[in-house]
């Protein structure tokens, strides 16, 4: 945690295309996973300290409510972070989840703002509570602008190359993710593997320093809005209140000459020049960002400038999103989101003129910035699909909700946009790193055109069999074999009924069964009678079966493997009626496929155990048989099988 802190506060202040969000949500995640335990097996530091909730569930809620205080941190956005848990960190939700965490968001806001309101940087500058404006949200409108049903057209053509971009970016980071681990791979030394993976963030910096540095001189000086020239004013100024189209003071010059600033009227005139490309790549990008959401300068940026800027950017963003550091991609989502939307902005007052709200308040949504704020909302829902959390995150981090259905607009159509071309960035990395994460809901394609309708397959056709099962008292010798050979997370117990079938009873967990093997005071000889039995024999409690952790897999191994080989063991075994879990979910084998996919998530099982008319286990279903790929596979494989059966019965009733 502490490596990724620094990490992360380097990669930001070195001018990469990054942003320090997706490390605050891993951080969050990691708070929530550490204090909620109390103990950290690297430490070796284990506190009697919340006991309760050592258990997979409530360990998995506090990384959820962690996660969302991430967010809330990094945007200022406790509701935000709220529904970004809600709606993509966490399978599994309740009432009871979305309150706790939502008093967790609200915390880490508020903590946040706190330091904010008196800190810049390490340096105490008073004021300590007062939550100001410029630094409570981050991309602040100031001003607001009336929407009109008309900016609804351009709109939905931002949502759409919100869409198209964001399918863009995925394909080219998954392409330029492929690349990394291939190279990285086919390197057999792990020396130096690590020296390519310093490398690569260095080449970046260099790349990114470089054009940032140089690009600018490429590009001549621009005058102000309002500018003058000896005895000559400009006649395109209309700095003055009642029409206030302007140039902002904090544009950077660059290797341009500053000027004088005069006071004409009220109105501010200079002779100075300032560089358009320095405004946007020699900056931090949230300040770039708030350049491009600015109202009233419509002049600021020329067509050529965004043009140049938005593919070097683009491919620099999506070559450091996935290297070896802590990074985000929030702020170059918003910054190329912002650039494309300024793009179509420019565009209107380029074909209409330029309007403001006090010369023609009708027509005063045609501004670059209020477009830009639209382009950032569609890129970002185009590379995450989100749109409910994206939504009130983008309320929340700028303050202008008059544009708040413009906004909903461009989010929905470039997710509709997105998900036709591409996956999720997320959710295509997760695929990438075979990383088992279910969606809401399956959406299964044959023939690469037809949506399979899973409620027309049974859980029989994707379940994994024969299932490795075991029952209520076996030997050790049999337990430690069965884990030293399978790599199975859960196991059926089954129970022999007086008619000789197997019946199911219940399901013990692999680490369950590992913490059982390792203690031996537990073990039952064979040959011991009943009555002996439950005088000699100790069980253990709840606490120590559920807390303990197995030691290090090498020495667990070596005892496993003892286990084995000592042929005392073999007449050991273990009573295994007191640790079962009883309340493990069975479907019958001709259950609908589709409301098992939705148990399963809903209820954020492990395991779903399946079992015929008689209660005997015909096979388990795990996370990985129910994703998308693999469903694919197997549906298809009884697709063929159901033609080829059609075509043979066809046959059979043909005539001669």
């Amino acid at each position: 945690m502490v490596v990724k802190f620094f990490s992360c506060c380097c990669a930001v202040a070195s001018g990469l295309p990054v942003g320090p969000e997706g490390p605050m949500i891993h951080l969050g995640g990691l708070v929530g996973a550490g204090l909620s335990q109390f103990r950290s097996t690297t430490l070796q530091c284990h506190l009697p300290f919340f006991t309760r909730f050592r258990n997979s569930e409530d360990r998995r809620n506090f990384i959820s409510a962690g996660a969302a205080a991430g967010v809330a941190s990094a945007f200022g956005a406790p509701v935000g972070g709220l529904l970004f848990a809600m709606e993509e960190v966490s399978s599994f939700w309740n009432m009871k989840l979305s309150w706790q965490t939502f008093f967790c968001c609200m915390v880490s806001t508020v903590t946040t703002d706190l330091f904010n309101s008196a800190f810049t940087g390490f340096q105490y500058m008073g004021d300590f509570g007062l939550f100001k404006s410029n630094k409570y949200i981050l991309f602040q409108v100031t001003d607001g602008i009336a929407v009109n049903i008309l900016a609804f057209l351009p709109t939905v053509v931002i949502g759409v190359l919100g869409g198209v971009f964001g399918a863009l970016f995925n394909f080219t980071n998954l392409k330029i993710t492929r690349l990394r681990r291939r190279i990285v791979t086919y390197t057999k030394h792990a020396s130096l593997q690590k020296v390519l993976r310093i490398a690569e963030p260095l080449l970046v910096t260099v790349i990114m320093v470089s054009v940032s540095v140089m690009l600018p001189a490429a590009f001549p000086c621009s005058k102000f809005t309002c500018f003058f020239d000896g005895d000559t004013y400009s006649s395109t100024c209309t700095n003055h209140p009642s029409s206030p189209l302007h140039t902002e003071p904090t544009v950077q010059s660059y290797d341009c000459p500053e000027g004088i600033r005069v006071v004409v009227n009220g109105t501010t005139f200079t002779n100075g020049s300032f560089n358009q490309v320095a405004t946007l790549l020699m900056v931090p990008g949230e300040r770039a960002i708030q350049h491009l959401f600015s109202r009233n300068t419509h002049l600021e940026f020329d067509y050529s400038v965004l043009l140049t800027v938005l593919p070097i950017y683009f491919f620099l963003a999506c070559w450091a999103a996935g290297m070896s550091i802590a990074s985000g991609i929030v702020v170059p989502m918003l910054f190329i989101g912002g650039i494309y939307g300024r793009l179509v902005g420019l565009a209107i007052v380029s074909m209409f003129g330029v309007h403001t709200a006090d010369s023609s308040p009708y027509w005063a949504w045609m501004d670059p910035g209020a477009f830009a704020l639209i382009g950032a909302a569609s890129f970002f829902g185009g590379v995450s699909r989100l749109t409910v959390s994206l939504t009130v995150i983008m309320m929340e981090i700028t303050n202008d909700v008059q544009f708040l259905l413009p906004i909903m607009v461009a989010i929905m159509v470039a997710k509709w946009v997105g998900d036709f071309l591409t996956h999720p960035l997320y959710h295509a990395l997760l695929e990438f790193k075979c990383i088992p994460f279910l969606d809401a809901e399956p959406v299964i394609v044959t023939d690469g055109q037809r949506v399979v309708n899973l409620e027309l397959y049974s859980t029989k056709d994707v379940m994994s069999n024969p299932a490795v099962i075991i029952h209520k008292q076996d030997s050790i010798a049999s337990l430690a074999s069965l884990l030293l050979d399978t790599t199975h997370g859960g196991f059926p117990v089954v129970e022999t009924t007086g008619y000789g079938s197997e019946v199911f009873i219940g399901l013990l967990t692999r680490l369950e069964l590992t913490v059982l093997l390792g203690h031996e005071d537990i073990f039952e000889n064979i040959l011991t009678n009943d009555s002996q039995e439950q005088t000699e024999i100790t069980f253990l409690s709840y606490q120590e079966f559920s807390d303990d952790k197995p030691p290090d897999w090498f020495d667990t191994k070596s005892v496993l493997q003892k286990y084995v080989d000592d042929v005392k063991y073999k007449n050991l075994r273990i009573n295994l009626t007191p640790y079962i879990n009883q309340s493990a979910m069975t479907v019958h084998e001709n259950f609908s496929l589709h409301r098992a996919y939705i148990i399963f998530r809903t209820l954020g099982l492990r395991h779903l155990t399946v079992v015929d008319d008689n209660n005997s286990v015909k096979g388990m279903i795990t996370r990985k048989d129910l994703m998308g790929f693999n469903m694919e596979r197997r549906l298809n494989m009884i697709l063929v099988q159901r033609l080829r059966e059609a075509s043979t019965m066809c046959e059979m009733k043909s005539p001669a």
